[in-house]
């Protein structure tokens, strides 16, 4: 079975140009997966039935999986055996019956457009990790990018000039994103006084460099959000995406229609878009509670 997860991960990564995340997402559930059912004595995937994906998930669940991490699972189990089928490397699809159980959407959790200000202001200063800091948490306001995107972003993918920035996003799709004059600003300056002091002799084409002159890891940009979290006393929990989902927010409360943000956010269902109409009204629920006389 685990040879034809490997032509199931290469037709994804060459056929569906899929994010390398993705990829090792895939391989990782669909490895746990193949190991299970050879326990079982099952070592081919055309010897698999549909009481082995289920005994499989029941066995996800007793390790204490939540909901969404089992869906995600069979999502990648369902569309393992697709693919087989569609290769001819099977001749039946034993999840073909088997629903996907519908999830609950979490809403995410957001900051107000005061604590984003005063998580940059908290970022500001002087010496060139607080110059590529300012210019890292602005730019990330401003785009709403992902974390992978703006990470993997190239000097000359920023338009300083006109205001743009062009993301290569899931799946090796290419947006525009619009950025404001106080993003242009802080990268403009990073580029300018910090970024020659961290780029090496052999000079790398990425954005954001580290004290090493390398690229800036994902966990990195993780530390920096929350650090100046702490330096601007936000005591709510932070996560990796809290600033896009911010800057996703803050745009609908304003006014903006939600095929721009979608757009601008790169999603390719705008039902996942429609989660931040979500936040916005949960927003609204809590000021109605708190200041309504009969709240």
């Amino acid at each position: 079975m685990k040879n034809k997860i490997d032509e199931f991960i290469n037709y994804l990564s060459v056929e569906r140009g899929l994010a390398n995340n993705t990829l090792l997402a895939y391989r990782r559930d669909l490895t746990k997966y193949a190991e299970f059912s050879e326990k079982k004595g099952v070592d081919d995937a055309q010897r698999v039935n549909r009481g082995h994906i289920t005994d499989y998930m029941f066995s996800q669940k007793q390790k204490g999986l939540c909901a969404s991490s089992i869906s995600r699972n069979l999502a990648a189990i369902k569309t393992f055996h697709r693919f087989l089928v569609r290769e001819r490397l099977a001749t039946e699809d034993p999840s073909d019956l088997i629903d996907t159980p519908r999830l609950w959407k979490k809403v995410p959790e957001v900051l107000s457009a005061v604590e984003v200000e005063a998580m940059i202001n908290a970022s500001k200063g002087r010496g060139w990790q607080a110059i590529r800091d300012n210019a890292i948490l602005e730019l990330f306001y401003a785009s709403g990018m992902r974390v992978s995107e703006l990470v993997n972003l190239k000097v000359d993918n920023v338009n300083i000039e006109v205001g743009y920035v062009r993301c290569i996003g899931k799946g090796q799709k290419e947006r525009i994103i619009p950025i404001g004059k106080k993003a242009r600003a802080a990268v403009e300056k990073y580029c300018l006084s910090a970024r020659p002091k961290l780029a090496k002799k052999n000079m790398t084409l990425v954005l954001f460099l580290s004290r090493l002159g390398k690229q800036i890891s994902r966990q990195s940009i993780w530390k920096i959000i929350k650090q100046y979290a702490k330096k601007a006393k936000i005591k709510r929990e932070i996560k990796p995406h809290t600033l896009r989902h911010s800057f996703a927010t803050h745009l609908l409360e304003h006014g903006a229609d939600l095929r721009s943000v979608q757009e601008m956010l790169g999603h390719s269902d705008i039902s996942t878009t429609q989660i931040y109409t979500h936040v916005d009204k949960e927003r609204l629920k809590t000021i109605h509670s708190q200041f309504h006389p009969r709240g």
